[in-house]
């Protein structure tokens, strides 16, 4: 549904130096479509939203619009592009991530006082590990704006004006 408004272009592949050029319609999805600054920043336009763990972007879409088509109003209401990085992780996703990520997952990734990062001979300094790193990250997307339902064909029409 979100690329379907997209334009497209014709693209010769060459599959084979030997063979005859192929040419295909192809999606232009480097158009760079967002919501409107004026739009972002009045919050009367959404309703907060707190995720909970295995929630989707297409099951929010289905349960306030009816349609898990309509994932991608959620995403960009929250300047969010990336499907994988800036969504909210389960806890077994995230406990991967880290192990992935780290030789040792509660090893000492820095240290805080005060809520700011601190060298570990700074009076008060506590230490936070990867994984508490990297949790502090994850639940800082917990909480999401949702574009009021009543509202959702306005967000349309800014789309199709857009495109």
């Amino acid at each position: 549904m979100y690329f379907e408004k997209f334009p497209t272009f014709f693209y010769d592949f060459e599959t084979d130096p030997r063979k005859e050029r192929v040419t295909y319609a192809i999606t232009d999805i480097t158009r760079n479509i967002r919501f409107r600054r004026d739009v972002l920043a009045n919050i009367t336009v959404f309703d907060s939203y707190i995720i909970s763990n295995g929630e989707t972007p297409e099951m929010l879409a289905e349960k306030f619009y009816g349609d898990p088509n309509y994932h991608w109003v959620i995403m960009l209401a929250n300047q969010r592009y990336d499907y994988r990085a800036d969504w909210l992780l389960d806890t077994d996703t995230l406990e991967k991530y880290v192990v992935e990520k780290y030789t040792n997952p509660y090893g000492i990734h820095h240290y805080e006082a005060n809520n700011l990062v601190v060298s570990s001979d700074y009076p008060n300094a506590q230490p936070v590990t990867n994984f508490e790193y990297e949790d502090k990250i994850n639940e800082s997307k917990r909480v999401i704006k949702i574009v009021a339902p009543e509202l959702l064909d306005v967000v349309l029409r800014n789309f199709d004006e857009m495109m």
